[in-house]
This record gives structure tokens, sequence and C-alpha cells, in this order.
């Protein structure tokens, strides 16, 4: 069975960092396109970055470019998280794919994880 699980969220101040961790089981994340994506309460979810595993594509949303890093080791990836903010409040959930073809972002992913409660106070 295709298992991700995320680990590493937390209450931290603002401007705090978190890295986020993601790892697959019983599956290897060779050519998969993997992404992070987030939701707060009312809000709709938003994919923030993604990462394709064959030709090393990424993407980061506007609304984290340069302050998350996105990288993978073997079969984990990672979302380091800097300088946050009380507006990166959510509940953060990796997503994975096995694409015909990369493309990162990519429109629809096929195996989630559980999500992890990131919150950031003021």
């Amino acid at each position: 069975q295709v298992r991700l699980a995320e680990s590493g969220g937390g209450l931290v101040q603002r401007g705090g960092s978190l890295r986020l961790s993601c790892a697959a089981s019983e599956f290897t994340l060779n050519y998969y396109v993997v992404a992070w994506f987030r939701q707060a309460p009312g809000k709709d979810r938003e994919e923030v970055s993604c990462l394709s595993f064959s030709d090393g594509k990424l993407y980061y949303a506007d609304s984290v470019l340069g302050r998350f890093t996105i990288s993978r080791e073997k079969n984990t990836v990672y979302l380091q998280m800097n300088n946050l903010e009380p507006e990166d409040t959510a509940v953060y959930y990796c997503a994975a794919v096995l694409p015909a073809w990369p493309k990162c972002p990519f429109p629809g992913y096929d195996y989630w994880g559980q999500g992890t409660q990131v919150t950031v106070s003021s």
C-alpha cells in the first residue's frame, strides 16, 4: 500500500523556521512528482511547492517564494520553511503522482498524506 507520512509541524513564532518531512513507504519516489499543499480554516487548498524527481523541475507559489525550499533525500521530501508568518498557519499535506510526463505543478495527485499542523504565532 502506498503511503506518505508527514512530520515536523508545530508551533513557532513569527520569523521562525520549521522543516517538514514527507516520507514515502511501500514505493520509491523515482519519477514521481511530489508536492506540498496547505489548507487554512475557511480557505481553499493551496499548492505551495512541488518537485519533479525525473527532471528536477521545481515550483513555488508566490506566497512562499524566497522563504520555502523543497528538497529530497532518498525517499523523503522536505519543505524547509523560513521567516514564517502567521499567514502560513495551516495544515500541510504532501501528495504524489507518477505522471505520464514530468510536470510541476501537476493537475492531479493520486497519493496524499494525513497532514501536519503548522501554527505561526504573532
